[in-house]
């Protein structure tokens, strides 16, 4: 055979094998992918709140917010600063996009698997014959036998899994839900850490606040001492009234070291969240003043948008997706798997003949793979793919319910602690009413002193469950939005 018949063998062969793998590759584009197309289950969400009526009253009078962004709503720009700077900052967030780096990078590879696989290679060779060895006892009786050898050899081959039953198709339908799945991961995550920095933040606006309420408290119960004191000295006192008023002062005392543990535990969870070292913005927050008030919590739209707006739901409805093409993946393996392989190369002992017609060697293969006699195996593994569907769907199932009860308990919460509110604003006027008229008549003789302490002590008590509510109020707000999957657009 000539060397331009050579040549022209090769680029036939060559020709037949691109023929055969475009043929292939476009049945198996064509045909259908084995197991069910996904689709998603109806939404199982009640038309409207149950408690949304008891919100209407207190919602009338504000202004509505977006939920895109709902600390803004506050009106407190400490806040809107902390909210932003933590999801900034914040290391959870920042190991979040790198779990959805890692999603998108199983995807890419998932979809790569479709797609023919190359490589190039190039080998040089040198060898040295053992005359010992059975080779070697052979070739050293051929005349002018040289020991020392070398071969060369360069080119390219390519590899092709043709996806007749559609396996490696659902796998890459399976990889792009899970990068879905984790996107709205991440978006759970802003979620939280915005929520969690606001809650933080109004528990040290709560702290502060019971704080200077105690302290006020302290300075009243230190002039009641005073004069209790002064009166013993004019000797129209007695010795266990300052014995009481000394008692009642220092039980006001005692009040402080809780909430500042309370205040500074909360401002360390601030700092964390923030992605900083504790008390590094300590002192911003203690030199500024809050003027938070609690927006109106909008209902308009119903549970179901809970379905478009909380990452929890749609991340479990992607992970029910990619189960569901899992199961085709699995399914596949009844099917026979076809592959192509195809290589262009030269090889040579001589350098100088290397690239040359004599020295051409391309090659061609088809392989086929059937786990005929393996499908126990399979049964398994499609009975496990379809019980991890079951388990999705449940998991789907069970993050709806728990979107709405997560809802109705931060509107129960709300609506209470509103009226709450309302009501101690009552009392804390009484109870400061009480104790000033009980200071004159114990200053006119009119009352015991007793009197005096019992209304001292109430209204420290009704002054501080009013800062705490007023706190517990505006992080009821906060569950709220977090609920309804505020945080995103």
């Amino acid at each position: 055979m000539t060397t331009k018949m050579q040549v022209e063998w090769a680029r036939r062969a060559v020709a037949a094998t691109v023929t055969t793998m475009a043929a292939l590759a476009t049945l198996g584009l064509a045909a259908c992918a084995v197991g069910s197309d996904y689709r998603r289950p109806p939404g199982e969400m009640p038309a409207t709140y149950q408690h949304a009526a008891d919100l209407a009253a207190v919602n009338e009078a504000r202004a509505p917010i977006a939920l895109d962004s709902w600390w803004d709503g506050f009106q407190d720009p400490v806040l809107a600063k902390i909210v932003r700077r933590a999801l900034d900052e914040n290391l959870d967030m920042a190991a979040s996009v790198a779990r959805v780096e890692q999603a998108r990078a199983a995807a890419n590879f998932a979809g790569a698997e479709l797609l023919p696989q190359g490589n190039a290679y190039g080998d040089v060779t040198k060898l040295r014959q053992s005359l010992e060895s059975p080779l070697g006892k052979i070739a050293s009786n051929v005349p002018n036998y040289t020991r020392g050898q070398a071969l060369y050899s360069v080119g390219a081959a390519a590899t092709w899994e043709i996806d007749i039953a559609g396996g490696l198709r659902r796998g890459a339908e399976a990889a792009d839900a899970e990068l879905q799945a984790a996107e709205a991961n991440h978006l759970g995550v802003r979620i939280t850490v915005a929520a969690e920095a606001a809650d933080a933040y109004f528990r040290v606006r709560g702290a502060q606040a019971r704080i200077a309420i105690a302290r006020q408290q302290v300075e009243t119960n230190q002039r009641l001492l005073d004069l209790v004191r002064l009166r013993l000295g004019q000797g129209i006192g007695a010795e266990r009234e300052q014995a009481q008023a000394e008692a009642q002062l220092a039980q006001t005392k005692v009040t402080i070291p809780p909430l500042q543990i309370e205040l500074d535990t909360q401002l360390n969870r601030l700092d964390l969240l923030m992605g900083a070292q504790p008390g590094t913005y300590a002192a911003e927050l203690r030199d500024s003043q809050g003027s938070a008030s609690v927006p109106r919590i909008a209902l308009a739209e119903g549970p179901v948008s809970l379905l478009q707006r909380r990452p929890d739901v749609i991340a479990a409805e992607r992970r029910l997706a990619a189960s569901s093409a899992r199961i085709g993946v699995a399914t596949a393996e009844y099917y026979p798997k076809v592959s192509l392989s195809a290589l262009l190369g030269f090889e040579s002992l001589s350098a100088s003949k290397l690239f040359t017609a004599q020295a051409f060697q391309p090659a061609a293969t088809a392989g086929l793979r059937w786990r005929l006699f393996d499908f126990g195996r399979v049964n398994a593994e499609v009975a496990g793919a379809k019980g991890a569907y079951a388990e999705a769907l449940a998991r789907y199932r069970k993050s709806m319910l728990q979107a709405t009860s997560d809802v109705e308990d931060a509107l129960i919460a709300l609506t209470q602690l509103e009226l709450q509110s309302h009501e101690l604003d009552n009392e804390v006027n009484a109870h400061q009413r009480a104790r000033d008229a009980s200071e004159e008549a114990y200053k006119g003789g009119a009352v015991s002193l007793y009197e005096v302490l019992d209304e001292d002590r109430q209204l420290l008590a009704s002054r501080d469950q009013q800062a705490r509510v007023k706190a517990d109020n505006a992080r009821a707000a906060v569950s709220a939005f977090r609920a309804l999957g505020g945080g995103w657009s």
